[in-house]
């Protein structure tokens, strides 16, 4: 999981129609990993958070730009190992990798890839995908959604955890400001109307306090 940088980062200048570019240091526009300290008082049951959102055992699932792993571990101890990790960036995999060393889970198989190309990567159909605090620096969210929804099953879901379109100055962790710009969070009408032309339905939208919102979205055409 990613936080937003209210710097916009290497990959600012990308064109629209790219969704990452491929330095080791590369992010989404205007997103990067936060400080380890904020971020745990911000988020202080991630496993809380994965479970409200409809993650359960049994589930083979996708942690979709998965960072430095914070909700990674989480998740693959939840779900028994039935999960993939994604990120384009090297550094933050092998963060990752050393969170779930200490947490003691696993994942079925690390991924450092361009996220367009995830049906290129992800072996088999899955239950769950799921992507955090980065959708919002993603230049062509459509085109992810569409990438998505090529690798979920039938009756699969896509979460997307966003921070609510609020004042930067009124989201303050450990009496600092954080979060993306104002400009660029979105309401959750803003993101239905993006993901849902890649092949997806909205199914419920769950209050994730103190600022974020999950958005969860079923494949279209199931029940």
């Amino acid at each position: 999981m990613r936080e937003p940088n209210n710097n916009a980062g290497a990959t600012a200048g990308a064109s629209s129609d790219t969704l990452s570019s491929m330095n080791d240091d590369a992010f989404f526009p205007a997103t990067a990993m936060p400080d380890r300290d904020w971020w745990a008082a911000l988020w202080p049951d991630p496993l809380g958070v994965l479970r409200s959102l409809g993650l359960s055992p049994g589930m083979t699932v996708l942690d979709l730009c998965c960072g430095d792993g914070y909700f990674t571990a989480p998740l693959a101890k939840l779900v028994d190992g039935q999960a993939y990790a994604l990120d384009l960036n090297p550094a933050m995999l092998k963060q990752a990798q050393g969170a779930l060393a200490n947490a003691g889970s696993a994942v079925k198989a690390w991924i450092c890839a361009d996220a367009r190309y995830l049906a290129e990567h992800i072996p088999e159909p899955l239950d769950y995908a799921l992507i955090a605090n980065t959708f919002h620096g993603v230049p062509d969210q459509t085109a992810l959604a569409r990438a998505v929804a090529a690798v979920l099953k039938p009756q699969g879901r896509f979460a997307v955890v966003n921070w609510h379109r609020r004042p930067r100055e009124e989201t303050t962790v450990l009496n600092t400001p954080r979060g993306p710009r104002t400009d660029m969070r979105m309401s959750p009408e803003s993101l239905r109307a993006v993901v849902e032309p890649g092949g997806f339905i909205l199914d419920a939208v769950i209050d994730l306090p103190p600022y974020h919102y999950g958005a969860v979205f079923r494949a279209a055409g199931t029940g």
